[in-house]
C-alpha cells in the first residue's frame, strides 16, 4: 500500500511501531500538494517550516521511547477560520488580510497535544457565508473529481485537501451543512458532531448557535479517531458540554441488526436529482439486507428549515460582525469621521454575500420586524427540534440525501443566491436541532462524480452514526482490521 493511501488511523499506529518515520509521510503530503495545489487551491497558509520541526520532533521522542499521542505524525489541515496562534487566520475575507492570532483554538490546541501535524490553513467562502468557496477573497477551490466543478462550502479547501492526498485529515466547521456539503461533493467523510462536543473558543463566529467545528476524513474510523481528539469540555466556552463517554471508536465495526432506520418523505421531494434518490435507496436496501429495520416517514417540516435557518442565520452574524470596525483589528480604511470610516472599511472589507446576509439580519432584528421575522423563526426552530425528538422516539438513525445535486459547476451558484440557499435543506436541520449528522460517499453519479448520503442521529448519539456508517463501509468493500 502506498503510503498516501493509509488512513489517518493507520499511518499513526505505524508512526509509533517505527515502522514509517514522520517526516516521510509529511513529506509524501508536500509532494502531492507541489502537484496538486496549483489547480486545486485548497490552502490559503502553508507552514512547511512548522510542520517538519514538528515531525523531527516526533520522531525524536520516538527514539527515546516516548508514548506519542494517538494522531502521531498524522499531517493535518485546519479550516481557516479556527485560530491558529502565529499563523495567518483570515475567514477568507480580506477584512483579516493581515490577522495573525496570539493563541490557538481549543479544537487545534487538542489537535497538537494528540501529536498532529498542522499543515496549514484551508480555503473557505468568506466567514463560513457560501457553499461553493466562491466567495472566498483569496479565491475559489476546485473539486479533485472535476476541476470545473466546485468542491462544495464553507469547508471546500478542507474537503478538497482530503480528497487529493493533500493531507491525511482536515478541520472544518458546519453551521450549515458546511463540513458534510462539500465531504458529500468530494467523496470523503464528513462529521457535524452534537453542538457543544468540540468548543468553539478560537472559532471565528458567524452564526454563535449553530457553529460547530467537525473532522473531514478518509473514512468513518478516522472521522471517529478525530472527534475523539478534538472533543473536550472547555470552560473558555459556556456553550461547550461535558460528555463521560469520548471513545467514539468502540462501535467500529459492529453490526446493524434490528437498528431502526427512519427515511423521511420528505428529503425525496422536488428539486432532487434522480441518481442521488436512486442511490439512497441502494444504501437503505444494503442496510435492510444487513438487519436493519426501514420506513419511510413524513416528518412535516422541511419546508420551513430553510427559511428559519437563514433568518437566524444572518441574525447572528450580523451581529456577530459588528466587531469588524477598523477600529480594533484587521482592515482599516481611513476617512473623515468615524461613520464614514466605519463605512469604507466595512464595504472594502467585506465581499458581496457577507454584505447580503449582514443586511438580510439587520432587517430580521430591526426594530418592527424582530417579532415578525427572527423571534417567528426561533419558533420555528423549537416546532423543528420537537419532530426531530419526536422521531428519534421510534428510529435509531435517519437515512437521506446530503445534497439535493451533484457539485454544481463553477460560477453557477453566482447567478441566483437562492438557489444556493436552498441546496441547503437536508442538512441544516442537524444545525438547527443541535443533532450530530454524518455524510459518507455512496455512489458516484453518471458525470463521475461523488454522491453522498446522510446519517442523522439524536443528541449525542454519534457513536450510532460511526456504527451505521461502518457497516456500509463494510458492504462496500472496506476492511477493518
Amino acid at each position: 500500500m502506498k503510503i498516501l493511501d493509509l488512513t489517518a488511523v493507520e499511518l499513526a499506529e505505524r508512526i509509533r511501531r517505527g515502522e514509517i518515520d514522520a517526516m516521510e509521510s509529511l513529506e509524501a503530503v508536500f509532494d502531492r500538494i507541489s502537484e496538486r495545489e496549483e489547480q486545486l487551491h485548497c490552502y490559503l497558509v502553508l507552514d512547511r517550516e512548522g510542520a517538519r520541526a514538528k515531525a523531527r520532533e516526533l520522531q525524536k521522542r520516538r527514539s527515546a521511547g516516548e508514548v506519542l499521542g494517538p494522531l502521531a505524525g498524522v499531517p493535518v489541515a485546519v479550516k481557516d477560520n479556527l485560530c491558529t496562534k502565529g499563523m495567518g487566520t483570515t475567514c477568507g475575507s480580506r477584512i483579516l488580510e493581515n490577522y495573525i492570532p496570539p493563541y490557538d483554538a481549543t479544537a487545534v490546541r487538542n489537535l497538537r497535544n494528540a501529536d498532529a501535524i498542522i499543515l496549514g490553513k484551508t480555503n473557505l467562502d468568506e466567514f463560513g457565508m457560501g457553499n461553493t468557496t466562491e466567495s472566498s477573497y483569496f479565491g475559489l477551490t476546485r473539486n479533485p473529481w472535476n476541476e470545473e466543478r466546485s468542491a462544495g462550502g464553507s469547508s471546500g479547501g478542507s474537503a478538497a485537501a482530503v480528497a487529493s492526498g493533500e493531507c491525511y485529515a482536515a478541520i472544518g466547521t458546519d453551521t450549515g451543512g458546511s463540513v458534510r456539503q462539500p465531504a458529500s461533493h468530494c467523496g470523503v467523510v464528513g462529521l457535524k458532531p452534537t453542538y457543544g462536543t468540540v468548543s468553539r473558543n478560537g472559532l471565528i463566529a458567524y452564526c454563535s448557535s449553530m457553529d460547530q467545528a467537525g473532522p473531514i476524513t478518509k473514512d468513518v474510523r478516522d472521522s471517529a479517531a478525530l472527534l475523539s481528539v478534538i472533543a473536550s469540555r472547555d470552560p473558555k466556552d459556556a456553550t461547550s458540554l461535558q460528555r463521560d463517554d469520548l471513545s467514539f471508536l468502540e462501535n467500529i465495526p459492529q453490526d446493524v441488526e434490528g437498528l431502526r432506520i427512519g427515511i423521511p418523505a420528505d428529503d425525496s421531494g422536488k428539486g432532487l436529482d434522480p441518481e442521488i434518490r436512486e442511490a439512497i435507496w441502494s444504501v437503505a436496501t444494503a442496510l435492510k439486507e444487513r438487519g436493519a429495520v426501514l420506513e419511510e416517514f413524513d416528518l412535516g417540516i422541511m419546508k420551513y428549515v430553510v427559511p428559519a435557518y437563514y433568518t437566524i442565520a444572518c441574525g447572528e452574524a450580523s451581529s456577530n460582525l459588528e466587531r469588524y470596525d477598523g477600529m480594533k483589528y484587521g482592515l482599516r480604511v481611513s476617512a473623515e469621521g468615524l461613520q464614514e470610516t466605519y463605512r469604507k472599511t466595512r464595504t472594502a472589507g467585506f465581499g458581496a454575500e457577507v454584505r447580503r446576509r449582514i443586511l438580510l439580519g439587520t432587517f430580521a432584528l430591526s426594530e418592527g420586524y424582530y417579532d415578525e421575522y427572527y423571534m417567528t423563526a426561533m419558533k420555528v426552530r423549537r416546532l423543528i427540534r420537537d419532530a426531530y425528538d419526536k422521531a428519534f422516539l421510534k428510529y435509531d438513525v435517519l437515512l437521506g440525501p446530503t445534497s439535493p445535486q451533484i457539485a454544481p459547476k463553477l460560477g453557477e451558484s453566482g447567478m441566483d443566491p437562492l438557489a444556493s440557499y436552498l441546496a441547503d435543506v437536508y442538512t441544516v436541520p442537524a444545525n438547527l436541532t443541535g443533532m450530530p449528522a454524518m455524510s459518507l460517499p455512496c455512489a458516484m453519479h453518471s458525470t463521475g462524480l461523488p454522491i453522498g448520503v446522510q446519517l442523522t442521529a439524536a443528541l449525542f448519539q454519534e457513536k450510532t452514526l460511526f456504527q451505521v456508517g461502518a457497516v456500509w463501509e463494510q458492504i462496500r468493500g472496506k476492511r477493518y482490521e
